[in-house]
């Protein structure tokens, strides 16, 4: 089995809700180990459109990265997602940010997730599950890659 942790985001509809049917989806593609607090951001990259929620999720799962990748894109498109502008307003997303220490580059996958260092939401969240947790490239831990991150956006924690 492989530690995979995810990070979902919605800010479209009833985010909450997509968060939840994401994470329901997932069980499916091994078990969810831990969950973060969901948080509320501002929108990243195209800052034009409402807020995010957000949520860190720890998956056991005996699925390859590839595979991973594939069965998180069919579940985005069954929960509405559509790709029509890049960072644009989405009901669901999912990105697998690490995947244990394993390092991946392919046309489809890079793990560890290339942004993550610079993501604030990103870090907030899965400093909640895995904050000792070791970037396998950066060499650092969750924890202080969060105290490191240039992003000036802030996070707060969603009460519902």
């Amino acid at each position: 089995m492989h530690q995979c942790h995810l990070l979902l985001g919605s800010n479209q509809g009833n985010r909450s809700e997509f968060l939840e049917q994401a994470r329901s989806a997932l069980s499916d593609l091994g078990h969810v180990v831990y969950t973060s607090a969901l948080y509320e951001t501002a929108a990243w990259g195209l800052t034009d459109q409402p807020a995010f929620l957000n949520q860190a999720v720890c998956l056991s799962t005996e699925l390859a990265p590839e595979t991973l990748l594939q069965e998180i894109l069919s579940i985005e498109l069954k929960l509405g997602r559509t790709r029509t502008e890049k960072y644009g307003p989405r009901t669901i997303d999912i990105d697998i940010l690490l995947y244990g220490d394993h390092i991946h580059q392919s046309n489809t996958l890079i793990l560890p997730h290339p942004e993550l260092a610079n993501r604030r939401f990103a870090l907030t969240a899965l400093a909640e599950i895995a904050g000792s947790s070791i970037h396998p490239v950066l060499d650092c831990s969750i924890l202080t890659l969060l105290e490191r991150c240039p992003d000036p956006l802030p996070v707060n924690e969603f009460s519902q």
